[in-house]
């Protein structure tokens, strides 16, 4: 039986494309929905164009992050959700719901943690900083979820080249390049029972 997955969306959602892309051609998980963090997103129409089941738990119907996140929890242990992927995820996530989930949360970042990343490195914010730092080299990374902000194990990473007139725009789309390639290849490896986790060490298997 294949694996069931929630992704995470807070934007365009291109990230939450490539794995739906990938999957339709080698049909490695089943995806059981869309958690999207407001109304009108475009990784919202994306679910809906491959009839995927969507959700929106926004801070307007949610004041309450504990209750957002638990109800949250609710429905994906209700739909035997196994894993959880972050695409895009804008939202805090409480210790309580890490917790709750344990390994099973994967995310990813638009830089090479452990450079670049941590509470407000989001978007073009990371391209920009990556920029004004002067660094010749970043990419994409994808990790497990723990408390700390991009601070779980790393799964995989893949890297870009900072070219000479890069703007933090230009610079973005090389990296969402990767992102598109590494994403579902890390979902796959997971869903396939590939990935094994021992403290901060991570082994992907063939």
């Amino acid at each position: 039986m294949k694996k069931r997955i929630a992704v995470f969306a807070s934007g365009g959602g291109t990230d939450f494309q490539s794995v739906i892309d990938a999957n339709e051609r080698e049909k490695f998980c089943e995806i059981a929905y869309l958690i999207a963090s407001k109304d009108g997103i475009g990784a919202i129409e994306r679910a809906q164009k491959h009839g995927i089941a969507t959700a929106v738990f926004s801070k307007e119907n949610y004041p309450d992050i504990e209750k957002l996140y638990s109800e949250l929890a609710y429905l994906l242990n209700m739909h035997r959700v196994d894993y959880i992927v972050l695409a895009g995820w804008l939202k805090i996530i409480p210790q309580s719901f890490i917790a709750a989930f344990g390994e099973r949360i994967i995310n990813i970042h638009p830089s090479l943690i452990p450079s670049f990343c941590g509470a407000g490195f989001y978007g073009l914010k990371v391209h920009k900083a990556v920029l004004d730092y002067g660094a010749k080299v970043t990419g994409c990374t994808v990790h497990f979820v723990n408390e700390i902000p991009d601070g779980g194990a790393i799964i995989a990473q893949s890297a870009v080249e900072v070219k000479d007139g890069d703007t933090p725009e230009s610079l973005q789309k090389r990296v969402l390049e990767k992102e598109h390639e590494l994403l579902p290849y890390c979902v796959k490896k997971l869903c396939d029972g590939k990935i094994e986790l021992n403290g901060r060490n991570v082994r992907i298997y063939d």
